[in-house]
């Protein structure tokens, strides 16, 4: 297993739309790109990545919301619905926006239908913060970054204080 690299906003790359995986795409490849991005993402630390932040445009999110780390969940070709209408807002955060927290407002209760790591079909419902994950990481596949959901000014600092942090690093 191997670290992959983490896009960061405002990379362009964040904007590609991810196509979706097919029965020919099961191999040990994408076994490997797995479980590289759970190693990536335990590693950072977050509770979940899409395909896209690692610069793979697929429809691949991996998710694990648990304390112990134990609970993970491959979602291929996700897609999500609303139980109901009810919305709340949680302070969300982004691999690929590091250091930067803000409320963003999703459906307090959603329907996930999806395929697993092996291509079997797989649904559940879900609520609090496992919903507002799977919904902030079927946006990466759509090329939504969670800071278009604040207003222009708010992107704007966003954008400049990260591209100033990858000055420092460069």
């Amino acid at each position: 297993m191997s670290l992959l690299n983490i896009l960061e906003y405002p990379d362009p790359r964040l904007r590609t739309q991810a196509e979706p995986l097919t029965e020919a795409d099961f191999t040990p490849a994408l076994q490997k790109q797995i479980d590289d991005m759970f190693e990536t993402m335990y590693a950072c630390p977050g509770i979940g990545l899409a395909g896209t932040q690692v610069d793979f445009h697929k429809q691949l999110i991996i998710i694990d919301v648990s304390e112990g780390k134990d609970q993970p969940y491959v979602l291929i070709n996700p897609e999500y619905t609303p139980i109901d209408t009810s919305v709340e807002l949680m302070q969300e955060g982004c691999l690929s926006v590091p250091e930067y927290y803000a409320d963003v407002e999703r459906y307090v209760k959603i329907k996930v239908k999806s395929l697993d790591r092996h291509g079997q079909p797989q649904e559940f419902e879900c609520d609090g913060l496992l919903a507002h994950c799977v919904q902030h990481e079927c946006d990466h596949l759509k090329g939504i970054v969670f800071v278009d959901y604040l207003s222009r000014l708010k992107q704007e600092r966003v954008k400049k204080k990260l591209q100033k942090l990858q000055r420092q690093k460069a």
